[in-house]
């Protein structure tokens, strides 16, 4: 014998309903369909009716397709750190190159260059400069204009 789960039993539903602030794409389907189940069959909704609803809810679809897209893009170009670091394009930074094999050997050499490219490599920004150097662009110590 089958038992029926009593968390399905209308007295233990929510007696409030909890509205929606907006109307999404399913929310408009549902209203369309129980309008199509609920009309008179002797006399069936007007057709230029049922066209304006339909081309309401394509447009209904579109815009939230476009929405989702543009959020899409947004987040990708906040991502990415090509996009960050553009700003530094042309700028001259001061950077320490690490010269030595051993750590009593190491001599910092500060270098400053100009930045000509901006490239990405395993999520890191690496800053392209006009001496051919590449550094990553944490590296920096000092930037200027000239």
């Amino acid at each position: 014998m089958y038992k029926i789960d009593p968390s399905l039993y209308l007295s233990n539903q929510p007696k409030t309903r909890e509205p929606k602030p907006d109307l999404d794409k399913e929310g408009f389907i549902k209203i369309l369909i129980a309008q199509l189940q609920e009309q008179d069959p002797t006399a069936p909704m007007n057709s230029q009716e049922m066209v304006a609803q339909m081309t309401q809810l394509s447009s209904l679809e579109q815009m939230m397709n476009m929405s989702s897209s543009i959020e899409m893009l947004v987040q990708s170009q906040l991502v990415s750190p090509v996009i960050e670091y553009s700003h530094m394009i042309g700028k001259f930074v001061s950077y320490e190159l690490d010269n030595g094999d051993s750590e009593e050997e190491i001599a910092h050499e500060t270098k400053t260059s100009q930045v000509v490219a901006i490239s990405q490599q395993d999520g890191w920004a690496i800053l392209e400069l006009e001496n051919g150097d590449k550094i990553y662009a944490d590296a920096v110590i000092e930037v200027r204009n000239k």
